[in-house]
């Protein structure tokens, strides 16, 4: 069920590479390779850590589902014009589901609790960097206010807690994902962002 969930996460972050390259001009080609870079930068990130091969490296199923997800996220837009912030909910799919497989990957490994939460940001996160990044856009999403990072640190929080108090893994698992999803949608569609440094630094001086 876990790699169900992992095929799910691998799958919207496919075509959140597509939807990115789309928005900023890319042709095909480069929608693929956006779907790629997406989809696989935060499990290689974490396996590398955990000095394991990469799954993506021996799993045929994994590669064909980004090529096929990228391929039809491309021909679906040659046709029709998707939602404004479908970008941004799709996304929030990928976020959720990856940054639990990454909390129980680091829990599998045997590996500290606080090693576990990171390792759960890193997988969940790593691939919306390196996305925008190929897209030209600076600084990337995680970088600046918006509740992207603080929504997976929830969620790997939540999984580590949960199966602590022996919680089955793939209920454990939805939980986590749903807390992740609700928090960054939530953010979302409620305008929540978090504070910038100036904004703080305002604040400090209207109570001076």
């Amino acid at each position: 069920m876990l790699h169900v969930l992992y095929l799910v996460g691998v799958a919207a972050f496919a075509a959140s590479g597509v939807l990115a390259a789309y928005r900023a001009n890319m042709d095909p080609f480069g929608g693929l390779v956006l779907a790629f870079a997406a989809a696989v930068s935060g499990g290689t990130l974490r396996d590398t850590i955990l000095n394991r091969d990469p799954v993506w490296t021996h799993d045929w199923v994994l590669l064909t589902l980004i090529i096929c997800v990228g391929v039809g996220t491309i021909i679906y837009l040659r046709f029709w014009q998707l939602p404004h912030k479908s970008l941004l909910v799709v996304d929030a799919v990928g976020l959720s589901v990856v940054t639990v497989i990454g909390a129980r990957a680091g829990i599998e490994a045997g590996v500290t609790p606080l090693a576990v939460i990171i390792l759960a940001v890193l997988t969940g996160v790593t691939g919306e960097v390196i996305r925008d990044v190929l897209c030209g856009e600076f600084p990337p999403l995680l970088l600046r206010e918006d509740v992207y990072a603080i929504a997976a640190l929830a969620g790997a929080c939540c999984y580590l807690a949960l199966h602590h108090l022996g919680v089955g893994a793939t209920p454990a698992a939805a939980v986590s994902a749903g807390v992740v999803f609700a928090l960054r949608m939530g953010a979302v569609y409620l305008g929540v962002h978090l504070p910038r440094p100036q904004q703080l630094g305002k604040r400090g001086g209207d109570t001076g």
